[in-house]
């Protein structure tokens, strides 16, 4: 019997390939189908809330500079509204860029070759890439080790890979402010704020997804807002508010959300009365491995002595220094 002729197929042949979900995959942090709502709402008005998209991109292009080198063919993975094309300008050292993102509607938007993508699941063949530039976009992957792989795979060798995404300080002054509002409204804290990477555990992704020459620094950016709830406005009009999976949904946080922009603007308002928030930006710069690239020397294959070069005698581990 075939699915094709409209009967349904007995339950013993489907049984094998049935199972019964209880709760949550605890690996998936993010709401993925609900981001990509997002994202197509968030298209339809993007220049108002581009602000800090362009900023990060054109830190990220920036640091393109000191590659001595030209890219024939890069990719722009979250592209949003080609801020990263606009911030690489009337430079050469991209040839052509083609561009991806989870929304059709940023795609629809690009100047250039674009496709729609899921950064999770990159339809690109290996060494398809000279470069990969993503800005502002990987914060949101439910398994980063996995999509930097992913990333390293579709580079060709000595390809390189330079990306911006949010670090776990952002946002701080509102995680703080939610956490003392839920606390005294509700006696108890559920994830209102999502979870990003920290800058100490950035370069050791690289290095678990085969980077060569790993590199990670984080900057922060300061914004100022009118209020707390101006702040949580541009945040869900950005598409960046809360994706946690387990988050609490429908109106019965009103109260705490009013509450938290009262402690907000009581704890962090500047003297003009506005507030700030901020946002931590992790740069992650990666080669894929080449035979050309330098590599770290062997322990005891130096071919000079430390001690000779600081002009000191060199003493074994087990001698002690006699004190004059």
């Amino acid at each position: 019997m075939r699915p094709q002729d409209g009967v349904p197929l007995p339950a013993a042949v489907l049984f094998p390939y049935i199972a019964t979900v209880t709760s949550h995959d605890p690996l998936l942090v993010f709401d993925r189908a609900t981001l990509r709502r997002r994202r197509e709402r968030a298209a339809r008005d993007w220049e108002r809330h581009d602000f800090l998209k362009r900023e990060i991109a054109e830190r990220l292009v920036d640091r393109l500079d000191d590659v001595r080198r030209t890219f024939p063919l890069g990719l722009d993975l979250g592209s949003h509204g080609d801020e990263v094309a606009n911030a690489l300008g009337e430079r050469t050292i991209v040839g052509q860029l083609v561009r991806a993102d989870l929304g059709r509607g940023f795609a629809a938007r690009a100047r250039g070759p674009a496709i729609v993508a899921d950064e999770e699941f990159l339809p690109f063949a290996a060494g398809r890439f000279d470069l990969v530039l993503s800005a502002m976009d990987l914060h949101w992957v439910n398994d980063l080790p996995g999509t930097l792989i992913q990333i390293a795979r579709i580079l060709k060798p000595d390809g390189l890979f330079l990306g911006a995404l949010l670090g776990g300080a952002t946002l701080w002054q509102l995680r703080q402010a939610l956490a003392a509002a839920e606390s005294e409204i509700d006696g108890g804290l559920s994830p209102r704020v999502s979870p990003f990477a920290d800058l100490r555990d950035a370069a050791g992704l690289l290095q678990r997804a085969g980077f060569a020459l790993p590199v990670a620094d984080g900057e922060t950016i300061e914004v100022e807002y009118e209020s707390a709830l101006a702040l949580m406005r541009d945040l869900r009009a950005m598409g960046e508010s809360n994706l946690v999976v387990g988050r609490r949904r429908g109106m019965a946080g009103r109260a705490v959300l009013l509450r938290a922009a009262e402690l907000y603007g009581e704890r962090f308002a500047r003297p003009g009365g506005r507030v700030t928030a901020s946002f931590e930006v992790l740069f992650l710069h990666g080669w894929s491995p080449h035979a050309s690239q330098p590599k770290a020397l062997k322990p005891g294959s130096a071919a000079q002595r430390l001690a000779d070069a600081l002009g000191t005698s060199e003493l074994s581990a087990g001698e002690k220094v006699e004190r004059s």
